[in-house]
């Protein structure tokens, strides 16, 4: 028996190089049998997975992350404010991989095409839809998602759709659809740890589009422990850290601060880091805050930090003035705004020095100034950008009525002393400010002269070695050149680089200087030589002559000073009320007026406003000044609104009171609070018909275009111009009108809505109908048998097509011209249109061209074609 196999094994080894080429080509027979995408053989399936698997999804998938590279590339982070976890989307930068886009769609749909049984096409259908996103194309990205979720048999790939369908919608701003998906997987039980990964995020992102960081830091602790290296952990940990700061929880900032260094993130976000756990450390006591400065100037003297710079001086600010030490704040602030390039930092470091001068020192022309630099230097996204560009505009204003009160009461307060007491004292003002002077001269010169000797020795022909007096040169020593330039900030202020700059009235309006502005322009001297000491003696003579001159010494004349301060007073309050809204400073200006001057005209105003500032916080403080002014002023206006709120109603203040409320109304409408914006509006209304109406009637209009259709919000406008010829307000409307026109012209050209004039050839009749209602199969047996009996001879066919989500098509094909579609058309209505279906359900009924069926089908414009129609077809066929 062995032998026998053997010979057997024998005999098969020696025709083993025969059978090899054969097995190798039955086996390539069966492989390549399997190609066909009709087979659903177990080699055919094999082929098909591995084929769709290898040559189409995992190059797509390849390149869609080479796309997410890219967009990642275009992040511009501000780790000011709290980074965002995701780059956005836009069209601008979508155009710069357009080409890998396409590149993406192209190798999913061939993998579809060719392999339409493998278990890959749902994968590749995400690829698609992937790429559609990131190309910005929302509307096709959303089909796509939703088809994947209707149609895949697997809950992976379902899910991973619809995070990505959730991501569309976010950026979209279609923040109502986006929470619908989050919360349908919420509720998902089978969904894997990567998805639930991406869910937190992608809820997180959402959170933080909409700045609820509240709910956004929730999610992304939530995702912490599902985290991998390639998730770039130390950037979320930052972005935690950067919200629970934000949130003021800094012991939390300062836990996610010390995991973010734990990961070795990139170098910025490890500088950022270690800076921002300086802020939220907790400081027992002053060893700690020594530890704090330490730290800060360990970091301006790390080379790897020179580019850095500015943002160390800009924190090391944050933390003094957190500290309560203004002056070394405000220092620190102006190395910022000079020890670097970034506009954010130096911008933001003039806006914390403005601040600091107007809410804490009461420098307010040196505030002016600052916020002058703030606003040229900040970028228009900044946070606040617009409040702070609206301090800036009215700080001229304020400075001009905190100026008028300071020189009044200065020039008061020298009037007041006798003559020998005045002289003494104005001689003792002018000679601190020319050692002031004498002193700034002297310092220039020494700067001027150390840059001289290092310019001789740098510029010696032999002197080629490296010269120790380099560091000396006031322009090679960084600490020279930033002092330079924190003295000429002080004397100068924040002043624009422009030509013949000194010459805007933009000097500190410090004490003396506020007293030295009351010169004249001096004489030129005669020649170029120094002034002596009896010129220097006449000068300071003919200053102190002409201050004399003006202070006020008649009664008149301080009458005069004590009525400008009065009215600086009240227009201050005005100034804080109504175009800054901080009302405690209204408040405390109004007082102030009430306090200095008892008997102002100005008082019941004051004493009203006073009490419309306390009535929603302090109702006895309001009452209290209520009293008083109805006690006091019982017959003026503001007393009368106070005792009879129908007053204004049996008056001629009518106006004066719909004023009021107007203001009240405005502020709702700014805020977005549109039905009580409405319901003050009416209340004004009510009031009667007065000279300020039509102020009211046009604020009505504008909140209709934040609530109706634009053809509502134009007919109230037509209206309103038509109601008010005379008014001055009618100009305004006419450009509102003007505008909204301009803006739909140019919305429909985008949409390249263009339908053709030509509605001669061939022809289409077209039903439209709602989805929801079901009644496709009853629609076309109507249509099909109304061809039948009526238009055998045509040979109609019938067809359906979706327009939209909500929206299904009807057709009737084809019509040879225009007269006969027509004609159709006609006979439908009569007929038709008046028997079930078409008259339990709405109905679109027209007849279209066949190339304006292309546009329409393009663009899903429905109202501009039955407009088209009515103006093309209807009106010619009566």
């Amino acid at each position: 028996m062995r032998l026998v196999t053997g010979s057997v094994w024998i005999r098969l080894a020696a025709s083993s190089k025969l059978l090899f080429p054969i097995f190798i080509l039955a086996l390539a027979a069966c492989w390549f049998s399997g190609c066909s995408i009709e087979q659903t053989t177990i080699t055919s399936n094999a082929f098909h997975n591995l084929t769709a698997h290898y040559n189409g999804y995992y190059y797509a998938r390849e390149k869609a992350r080479e796309v997410e590279k890219t967009i990642l590339k275009t992040l511009d982070d501000d780790p000011a404010q709290v980074l965002r976890l995701f780059p956005a989307l836009d069209t601008v930068k979508a155009k710069s991989y357009k080409k890998d886009t396409e590149e993406i769609i192209k190798m999913a749909s061939i993998s579809i095409q060719r392999h339409p049984n493998s278990k890959w096409v749902d994968d590749n259908y995400v690829m698609v839809g992937l790429a559609r996103l990131y190309a910005c194309d929302f509307q096709n990205a959303i089909l796509t998602f939703k088809y994947v979720n209707t149609k895949s048999p697997s809950y992976e790939t379902r899910h991973t759709a619809l995070l990505y369908l959730l991501r569309t919608f976010t950026e979209q701003g279609d923040f109502d659809r986006a929470e619908e998906v989050f919360r349908f997987l919420d509720k998902e039980k089978l969904i894997s740890k990567q998805n639930a990964k991406k869910l937190y995020l992608e809820k997180a992102y959402f959170y933080q589009i909409r700045n609820d960081y509240d709910n956004m830091v929730q999610n992304l602790s939530k995702a912490d422990s599902l985290l991998s290296r390639v998730d770039r952990k130390g950037r979320i940990y930052f972005i935690i850290g950067q919200v629970y700061q934000k949130l003021g929880f800094n012991s939390e900032a300062y836990n996610f601060y010390r995991k973010c260094l734990a990961t070795n993130p990139d170098y910025e976000i490890d500088f950022y880091a270690r800076l921002n756990m300086a802020q939220v450390a907790r400081l027992e006591d002053k060893r700690d805050v020594r530890l704090v400065r330490k730290q800060f100037d360990k970091m301006l003297t790390d080379s790897k930090n020179l580019e850095f710079k500015d943002k160390i001086y800009f924190e090391w600010g944050e933390f003094e003035r957190k500290q309560g030490n203004l002056a070394e704040a405000i220092s620190n602030y102006k190395y910022a705004a000079h020890s670097g390039k970034s506009k954010r930092i130096q911008g933001n470091a003039y806006l914390r020095i403005g601040q600091l001068q107007f809410d804490s020192l009461k420098k307010y022309s040196l505030a002016k100034l600052y916020y002058d630099s703030a606003v040229g230097a900040l970028p228009k996204d900044f946070e606040n950008y617009e409040a702070i560009k609206k301090r800036q505009k009215i700080l001229g204003e304020f400075a001009g009525y905190t100026e008028t009160i300071a020189l009044n009461d200065s020039l008061l307060t020298l009037a007041s002393f006798d003559s020998l007491t005045l002289r003494k004292r104005l001689d003792s003002v002018f000679a601190a400010r020319d050692k002031k002077l004498a002193a700034l001269k002297k310092k220039r010169k020494k700067a001027e002269s150390v840059t001289s000797e290092s310019g001789n020795q740098n510029n010696s022909f032999f002197n080629n070695a490296p010269s120790s007096a380099t560091s000396d040169w006031y322009f090679g020593n960084s600490a020279l050149v930033a002092t330079g330039q924190s003295e000429f900030q002080r004397i100068w202020g924040g002043v624009v680089l422009e030509d013949n700059w000194r010459r805007s009235n933009k000097a500190a309006a410090a004490p003396e200087a506020t007293l030295a502005s009351l010169r004249t322009a001096e004489d030129p001297a005669k020649n170029n030589s120094a002034p002596t000491t009896i010129e220097k003696s006449e000068e300071k003579l003919d200053e102190v002559g002409k201050l004399i001159a003006q202070l006020p010494t008649t009664e008149k004349q301080k009458e005069e000073a004590l009525a400008a301060i009065e009215k600086a007073y009240f227009k201050l309050g005005d100034l804080f009320y109504f175009q800054l809204d901080e009302k405690q400073n209204a408040a405390a200006s109004y007082e102030k007026l009430l306090s200095r001057f008892p008997l102002s005209d100005f008082r019941p105003e004051a004493l009203y406003k006073l009490h419309l500032i306390h009535r929603d916080t302090d109702s006895e403080k309001a009452a209290t000044y209520a009293n008083q002014l109805t006690e006091t002023y019982p017959t003026s206006t503001f007393a009368k609104i106070l005792v009879n709120p129908n007053y204004l109603k049996e008056t001629s203040v009518a106006a004066e009171k719909q004023k009021l409320i107007y203001k009240e109304a405005y502020r709702y409408f700014q805020q977005d609070n549109l039905r009580q914006a409405q319901e003050k509006i009416s209340q004004a209304l009510q009031v009667g018909e007065t000279g300020f109406t039509p102020q009211l009637e046009l604020l009505k209009v504008l909140i209709t275009g934040k609530t109706e259709d634009v053809t509502r919000y134009q007919f109230e406008l037509e209206s309103f111009i038509k109601r008010y010829p005379a008014e001055p307000t009618k100009a305004y409307a006419e450009q509102l009108l003007a505008a909204s026109k301009a803006l739909l012209e140019k919305l429909e050209k985008a949409k390249g809505i263009r339908y053709s004039a030509n509605v001669e050839g061939t022809h289409y009749f077209v039903t439209l109908y709602t989805t929801s209602d079901r009644i496709t199969n009853t629609v076309v047996d109507a249509l099909e048998k109304f061809n039948e009996t009526q238009w055998a001879k045509l040979k109609l066919t019938t067809s359906n097509l979706a327009l939209n989500d909500e929206k299904l098509v009807t057709m009737v094909v084809e019509f040879p011209d225009r007269e006969t579609a027509l004609s159709y058309y006609d006979k439908f209505l009569a007929q038709l249109s008046i028997a079930k279906p078409f008259s339990n359900y709405k109905f679109y009924n027209f007849v279209i061209t066949k190339d304006n069926f292309q546009t329409f089908y393009r663009t899903k414009a429905l109202d501009e074609y039955l407009t088209f129609f009515n103006r093309n077809y209807q009106k010619q066929n009566q």
